[in-house]
């Protein structure tokens, strides 16, 4: 679990592509802020992608990334001295600055429009995957790239939303530094997810086709004002 805030900004100094599996092995280095207190099997965040640590020095860590991982994130496009976000998994004692984050991409997204506005940057995401849509709302949170976001503005029919980047944010991302037509990855508040399977309980019917909850509870309040025949 992390909070979506971005402690560092790390380097990716070596990748060592694994033929035998498909996974990849990412070293990430310039992270000696982040690994006073590391421990192997510990969860590191990168670019809002829970991942394990197998191995670590005092200013870098090795991490194993599956097949899987590639394909649902952006990491397999990272090159040696891409920049990434990074943050450890939260502790009895982390500030709960941002949300519940949990390190599970639901897809990326593509930068349609980076805009300036003051001293503030607009940018306006599309998801590969639309349906993760019916979770973003406005002044919600999402999490992009691992930092936890609040999204100004969405536009359901053309399929995208905005988020505004202030100047301090900027110098803590690496979101900031991507042009029109990179991705980042994304994952939605999970929150509307468990709202939406509650309320799906409510209308439809069971796997044994027993009636919805609301059904049961529509047909016992008629049952209760019906005049009992004889």
């Amino acid at each position: 679990m992390f909070t979506g805030i971005v402690e560092i900004i790390g380097v990716v100094s070596e990748l060592n592509h694994q033929s035998e599996d498909g996974g990849t092995t990412l070293t990430i280095s310039d992270a000696s802020e982040i690994l006073t207190d590391c421990n192997l099997g510990d969860s590191i965040s990168i670019n809002g992608t829970c991942l394990t640590v197998t191995s670590f020095e005092k200013s870098s860590f090795k991490v194993g990334v599956a097949p899987e991982t590639l394909r649902r994130t952006n990491l397999g496009s990272l090159k040696q001295n891409s920049r990434v976000n990074l943050e450890r998994a939260v502790s009895a004692t982390t500030r709960m600055g941002g949300h519940f984050v949990q390190g599970h991409v639901d897809t990326v997204a593509t930068i349609l429009k980076k805009e300036p506005d003051g001293n503030a940057i607009t940018f306006r995401f599309q998801p590969r995957d639309k349906s993760v849509l019916r979770y973003v709302v406005e002044k919600g949170y999402v999490t992009l790239d691992g930092a936890s976001l609040t999204i100004t503005k969405v536009d359901d029919e053309e399929g995208w939303w905005e988020v505004m980047l202030i100047s301090y944010t900027q110098e803590k991302v690496v979101i900031a530094s991507k042009a029109i037509g990179d991705e980042v990855n994304v994952e939605v508040d999970q929150i509307g997810k468990y709202v939406e399977k509650a309320v799906e309980g409510y209308f439809s019917k069971g796997s044994s086709g027993e009636p919805a909850i609301l059904q049961k509870m529509v047909e016992r309040i008629l049952e209760s004002k019906l005049p009992q025949t004889k």
